[in-house]
């Protein structure tokens, strides 16, 4: 299964010549993560982080940059859930636009206690969502 989303890509993206800044897409990847958990999961970042006292960290990333995203782009995130472990999940987001990838991403992120800086397996419920995209 897959999810996914859009982004425009604004002024605040790009770099003088109009042209996306590539740590930029760190920061759309990372927005396009909170968007899967609060809309897909149902299980926003407020109270994952400030209620349940966990978050879901960045652990591993590897981006292969295929072709520029200029100033109001619409970028089209297509994200893909290809591993669910025990506290981890492996995910592939794919960007497009205008018929062209523009970026694929893979990382990893782990569900982690933020008291004890542990991993924390992921809830029964929250992992059944996970896996329909």
């Amino acid at each position: 299964m897959s999810w996914s989303t859009k982004r425009l890509v604004e002024f605040q993206h790009c770099d003088p010549a109009g042209i996306v800044f590539y740590p930029r897409y760190f920061e759309m990847i990372n927005s396009v993560i909170e968007e899967y958990f609060r809309d897909h999961v149902g299980y926003s970042f407020a109270p994952m982080h400030f209620e349940d006292r966990r978050g879901v960290p960045t652990v591993k990333i590897a981006v292969e940059f295929q072709r520029p995203s200029r100033l109001e782009d619409l970028l089209d995130f297509n994200f893909v859930i290809t591993t669910i472990g025990n506290s981890s999940v492996d995910l592939e987001i794919t960007c497009h636009s205008n018929g062209e990838t523009r970026f694929i991403s893979l990382s990893t992120l782990v569900r982690m206690n933020l008291d004890t800086n542990k991993s924390d397996p992921w809830p029964d419920d929250i992992r059944a969502k996970m896996k329909t995209a």
